[in-house]
């Protein structure tokens, strides 16, 4: 049977979602902790890729077993007591035999959090930034990638994609206590897209660079023209939409 699993991570410890020699990973530790477990060999698909130090609040992974009737209704339980406190599981839920973590996926979205003064207590979970932040030229610009659909510009550099065509439904800063946080939600991301968004974004709300620039960076499909990638700390994965019939098995959901 096929299950999806949704759980939470701090990035800090890990090298990524995705497993890689001679690095710790999520998928690394999470497997060896479902194998364990389930009492049987368990690979995980994920929803996406996470980069080293990238937190999640909702990650989603499939796997295939056939769990034990003995340990079906605990599985939750069990695999959390397994796992250290960097990693959570929140539920192991069945879902159709086809359905894909990655490919089925509709609208991701991503936060990113910005301090706005020094603090001990958010070290590794936000990204300090001394300047003041125009946060109307910051919406305006944001709100003027929803007309866009090419994000190259935007793109880790090398990477194996066959399209940097990306369908943007919201974009948005918002201020919060002691400083800002930016929503992003999307269809699909490209490799280090949020983290050079938010970075190009700065430039516009410290007046380096106008909005008409930061349009026309979009436009050239160059990543040398945008800003720089801010730091993975401040970048959270925060949700990830799927059809409800991805959870109708047998006819029911």
């Amino acid at each position: 049977m096929r299950y999806f699993i949704n759980l939470s991570y701090l990035g800090t410890p890990f090298h990524g979602w995705q497993c890689q020699p001679n690095a710790i990973s999520v998928q690394e530790v999470l497997e060896e902790a479902l194998s364990t477990v389930i009492r049987t060999p368990i690979k995980l698909t994920g929803a996406g890729r996470t980069d080293t130090g990238v937190h999640a609040r909702l990650m989603v992974a499939h796997f295939d077993a056939d769990v034990p009737d003995e340990i079906q209704a605990n599985l939750v339980y069990l695999i959390n007591q397994y796992l250290n406190f960097d990693i959570v599981i929140h539920s192991v839920v069945a879902v159709k035999p086809e359905a894909h973590a990655r490919f089925d996926a509709t609208w991701r979205t991503y936060e990113y959090h910005i301090d706005a003064k020094k603090n001990p207590f958010s070290q590794g979970l936000t990204y300090y930034v001394r300047d003041v932040l125009d946060l109307e030229k910051m919406n305006e610009a944001a709100q003027l990638m929803q007309t866009f659909k090419d994000f190259e510009a935007f793109s880790k550099i090398h990477t194996e994609v066959k399209t940097f065509f990306c369908d943007i439904q919201h974009a948005q800063w918002v201020a919060k206590e002691g400083g800002y946080v930016f929503t992003i939600t999307a269809n699909r991301f490209l490799r280090n897209m949020v983290r050079a968004i938010v970075g190009t974004l700065l430039d516009v709300g410290t007046g380096k660079i106008t909005i008409t620039a930061f349009g026309e960076i979009i436009k050239s499909k160059k990543r040398s023209n945008a800003g720089l990638s801010v730091p993975a700390q401040g970048l959270y994965l925060t949700n990830i939409q799927y059809p409800k019939e991805t959870y109708n098995i047998n006819g029911k959901s």
